[in-house]
């Protein structure tokens, strides 16, 4: 019989392989969305059984890799403190976090999420929880009292996106966020 010891070591082994892989293919099909599991192996420098091993097929990888960028995404919302940090606060930190996963993860984080999948859900509760972060931001003036909180969150999502293309790589996500925040709360017209 095995020991505890020797389990826990095998499924973090186990956890450690699941992630060079999906680490992997996050590089290797963003460069080439129909790379085959070969090439995805070699990339994780592990052999093509052990990926088969891992996922049953290539649809399950793709979806293990949305679903393991989406957990990324909604920790990297958590960390920004969206329910307990002040609102103007944890909008820069939320933005700053998902800045660096999504420039990570762009191409799994770019999937279409199936329905009931585990990634739609986690987009669903991010919105949710950025809608829930932006209404404490109105309460706190920062934000028009008759301003549309959908459509700032949509303009949000989209400036976000915009902050990633271009000149944006290797640039510091605390400075980009900043750049976000104060496009989206003062726009680009002239200060008074």
């Amino acid at each position: 019989m095995m020991s505890e010891t020797a389990a826990r070591s095998l499924r973090a082994d186990a956890e450690r392989s699941v992630r060079v892989i999906l680490e992997a293919a996050e590089r290797v099909l963003a460069e080439d969305p129909g790379a085959p599991m070969e090439q995805i192996a070699a990339a994780a420098g592990v052999a093509r059984t052990t990926i088969h091993r891992r996922f049953a097929n290539r649809q399950a990888l793709i979806e293990a890799l949305a679903s393991s960028a989406a957990r990324q995404l909604a920790q990297a919302v958590d960390d920004g403190r969206p329910d307990t940090a002040p609102p103007l606060v944890a909008m820069h930190r939320i933005t700053a976090n998902v800045l660096q996963v999504k420039s990570a993860w762009a191409f799994a984080l770019g999937l279409p999420a199936a329905p009931d999948s585990e990634a739609a859900v986690l987009h669903q509760d991010i919105a949710r929880r950025c809608t829930a972060v932006l209404k404490r931001a109105q309460a706190d003036k920062l934000i028009d009292d008759a301003a549309d909180l959908d459509w700032v969150r949509r303009v949000y999502y989209a400036l976000i996106g915009e902050s990633l293309n271009g000149d944006a790589a290797g640039a510091d996500p605390d400075a980009l966020a900043a750049r976000v925040i104060d496009t989206l709360l003062h726009g680009a017209g002239p200060r008074p």
